[in-house]
């Protein structure tokens, strides 16, 4: 009967499908989470010491406008008040050049400012000084103001004005520690520095020393109303100093180290651990036993865990030494079977040769013979199947064939003498079952020839298919060659039993008549 062969049918599991988070080692998601819960702690104490910052900022300003302020108010009356007593003494040397009344009174009220090194000078339109003293030239800028002003850098200011109808001009110069001391406030609590600016003229009355890069200033303009002059004040704001560097980043640091020393811990009690417990499984292979003791594992929960990895490893152990042994015992019956069996097909092919002996008529020794023939071919394959019992990879048919042209030639009888039998087989690797059906068709296929042309030559060959995995064997001759005597053959003696044997096989037996070839194609596991 033919024997199934239904391959086993595995079914395998989808593969879990991993999210990018699921991806990411879990000492790095702990990692993660901490610091998402801290970093809103961190970024308020820093959001407070900021807040602290800007409200010095913002006393810092209020400190400026109020010496800004100050400053600005004491420089720009003096001046023009100075200014407005030269403007009258203009006037009246405009009316009457020779006005020695006029000139003193501008003096006088020069004569304080004069200790401080201000002065004034009155000309005409010839440029002859009519009252103070000559000043040095400066360059003014065309303006249309009531009063021109011009710095002189590093000296001081020089203020200016004209009277279109008698071309008389006055001009005073103001020093720059005259007004130095004229910007300073009358509250000296606030450290402060302020520049006199005209356009791209820059006179400093109060300096501040430079206290490194990280210094922060307030900057206050303020316009005098003179000219184009303006009173730039600064003060300092609140320094980004050590201590406020600290303040700023000491949250940031508190933050990164609370979320390293919780990962720290986790990892060192749980993670490493757990680690470790995995190497010592993934490094398990039958038959030994996870020694969980051999790792440092600080958590008694994981402790347990390894245990219990030690206690079921020991009993698969135990399990697998046993069924090691039931497999012994096993593959030693099964060999002893097969043995058995191959010696009592041996002693059937024996008795079969000795009654072939005795037989009285030449048919009946022929029929003695093919019937040896087959059981000889049974034994080929037991005796090969017995050989490879230990490795499990098939039957090798390119021997297992050459062994059973071999015995066919020798069971010949005189008449078949002459048979040829050429063989071209790969090493092809065949289970049992196929192996026995390919056996008893080649022997078919050989006793269908000799018994058509005893001296017919026949050519076996096993070769690669078109199909995977499968293999086409092909027997040749003249023999089998489309005839009378074939087809006779063929429908009352080797037909139905080469039928059976490709049913068995699972494939359809083709026949060439022309050129006398039967093939068929067959499963293998492999070659050789």
């Amino acid at each position: 009967m033919p024997v199934s062969d239904a391959p086993d049918l595995v079914t395998v599991a989808p593969a879990e499908r991993r999210s990018g988070l699921g991806r990411i080692p879990t000492g790095a998601k702990l990692f993660l989470i901490l610091s998402a819960a801290l970093l809103p702690l961190a970024l308020i104490a820093v959001v407070a010491t900021l807040q602290t910052t800007r409200l010095a900022d913002s006393e810092a300003r209020a400190r400026l406008r109020i010496a800004a302020t100050e400053s600005a108010r004491s420089i720009a009356i003096e001046l023009i008040g100075d200014m407005t007593a030269l403007r009258v003494a203009v006037d009246a040397l405009g009316a009457d050049p020779a006005d020695a009344p006029s000139c003193a009174r501008a003096q006088g009220v020069f004569a304080q400012q004069a200790s401080a090194g201000a002065r004034f000078a009155i000309t005409d339109r010839r440029g002859r000084l009519l009252c103070g003293e000559l000043l040095p030239s400066v360059r003014a800028e065309d303006s249309d103001l009531p009063i021109d002003a011009a710095i002189v850098p590093n000296q001081g200011v020089v203020l200016s004005f004209g009277e279109a109808r008698t071309d008389i001009m006055a001009r005073a110069f103001f020093p720059q520690q005259f007004l130095r001391r004229l910007g300073r406030p009358t509250s000296r609590a606030t450290t402060f520095a302020s520049t006199l600016v005209d356009g791209d003229n820059v006179l400093e009355l109060e300096t501040m020393p430079n206290d490194g890069p990280l210094r922060r200033m307030e900057t206050l303009r303020t316009e005098l109303g003179i000219g184009g002059l303006v009173l730039a004040t600064e003060v300092r704001s609140a320094p980004i100093t050590s201590s406020l560097v600290i303040a700023l980043m000491l949250p940031l640091l508190m933050w990164a180290a609370a979320a390293g020393i919780a990962w720290f811990v986790v990892d060192r009690l749980l993670l490493r651990p757990l680690r470790q417990l995995r190497a010592s499984v993934a490094a398990f292979t039958p038959g030994q036993v996870i020694d969980s003791r051999a790792t440092s594992l600080p958590a008694q929960e994981i402790r347990e865990l390894g245990e219990t990895f030690r206690a079921i490893s020991e009993t698969v152990a135990a399990h697998e030494a046993g069924l090691e042994e039931g497999l012994r015992r096993q593959t030693k019956l099964t060999r002893e079977v097969h043995h058995r069996v191959k010696n009592n097909l041996q002693v059937i092919s024996s008795l079969i040769a000795f009654h072939a002996r005795g037989a009285r008529s030449p048919d009946a020794s022929a029929a003695y013979a093919s019937i040896q023939r087959r059981v000889d071919a049974l034994a080929v394959v037991h005796r090969h199947h017995f050989a490879e019992l230990e490795e499990h990879r098939g039957l090798n048919l390119r021997t297992m064939i050459g062994e059973l042209a071999s015995n066919i030639r020798a069971t010949a009888s005189e008449r078949a003498q002459a048979i040829g039998i050429t063989l071209d087989v790969d090493a092809y690797l065949v289970n049992q079952d196929v192996a026995v059906a390919l056996a008893f068709l080649v022997t078919e296929m050989i006793e269908l020839a000799s018994s058509c042309d005893p001296s017919a030559q026949i050519r076996v060959s096993v070769k690669p298919s078109d199909q995977e995995e499968r293999a086409t064997l092909r027997v040749v001759s003249r023999a089998l060659v489309d005839g009378d005597l074939l087809q006779d053959l063929a429908r009352t003696r080797y037909g139905r039993v080469m039928e059976g044997l490709s049913r068995q096989l699972r494939a359809k037996l083709h026949h060439d008549p022309l050129t006398g070839a039967y093939e068929i194609a067959f499963a293998v596991i492999g070659r050789d």
